[in-house]
């Protein structure tokens, strides 16, 4: 199931529970005064909106060069994460899409997977002898030249690349190592949320909450397993621990209101 369709039934389920969707950018968030106060939001359009409890679940970005080819093999047979999707290159021809020490270091991680390895370093962007002398003791192929396009046969199926020199290389499967993923933190940021020095979210491993009260985060934004499944679950681990801040905060109101009354 491609991401697109995965969402696409999320948001159909959860709009059967009321809740709305907003299509818009988040670019500035700001909480005044006590913890009990809401957190305040604009968009790009310049919309604002305001919430007791907030959850980011940015996640990052993985940086590739905008190939032709390259989004119809992605997650089909072309991969990014040799944990998740390594048993699928087993025993095949398989060719690594890269920039530099990033892809030299992702062969090598997939040497353990198929004997059959090609690390195309585009771009040709220096690479420290310790890679090169890995990459000669795993056996793997190594070409320095820019990839023009994927040579793609039937939908989704890598079949191998063209590169700027004429040459064309044959494959049956993929991966990307380019580096340089951007983590979308931004927010937590400026809310004055603790962050590694790779701007991952630290968060308290029961409920997900980061260091500023009634913020949460899930997902890839923080201390991450790019891992679909994980995402769901620490979303969901978010959203029983918020539902407790607010279920709280009501309790505090109506109490305040019959003091008020006494």
């Amino acid at each position: 199931m491609s991401g697109e369709e995965l969402r696409r039934i999320g948001r159909q389920q959860a709009e059967q529970y009321g809740v709305r969707f907003v299509q818009g950018e988040i670019v500035q968030a700001l909480k005044k005064g006590s913890a009990s106060d809401p957190f305040e939001l604009w968009d790009r359009a310049g919309n604002g909106y305001e919430a007791y409890t907030l959850l980011l679940a940015t996640g990052l970005l993985d940086q590739f060069p905008k190939l032709p080819g390259l989004m119809e093999c992605l997650g089909l047979t072309m991969y990014v994460c040799p944990d998740c999707d390594g048993y699928e290159i087993a025993g095949k021809r398989t060719v690594v899409l890269g920039s530099g020490d990033v892809g030299a270091a992702m062969a090598v991680t997939l040497s353990a997977r198929t004997s059959e390895l090609i690390y195309i370093n585009h771009e040709q962007k220096a690479i420290k002898e310790k890679w090169m002398d890995r990459l000669k003791q795993h056996g793997i192929e190594y070409i320095a030249d820019d990839i023009s396009g994927i040579d793609v046969h039937r939908e989704g199926y890598f079949r191998g690349v063209r590169l700027n020199s004429g040459k064309q290389v044959e494959g049956e499967r993929a991966f990307i190592a380019f580096g340089g993923n951007e983590v979308k933190s931004d927010l937590a940021r400026q809310l004055g949320a603790e962050r590694l020095e790779n701007r991952h979210i630290l968060t308290d491993l029961r409920s997900k909450m980061t260091s500023v009260p009634n913020l949460w985060a899930a997902g890839d934004v923080g201390v991450h397993a790019e891992q679909v499944t994980i995402a769901m679950g620490e979303g969901s681990q978010a959203a029983i621990w918020m539902h407790k801040a607010l279920a709280k905060m009501k309790h505090e109101r109506e109490s305040s209101k019959v003091l008020v009354r006494s």
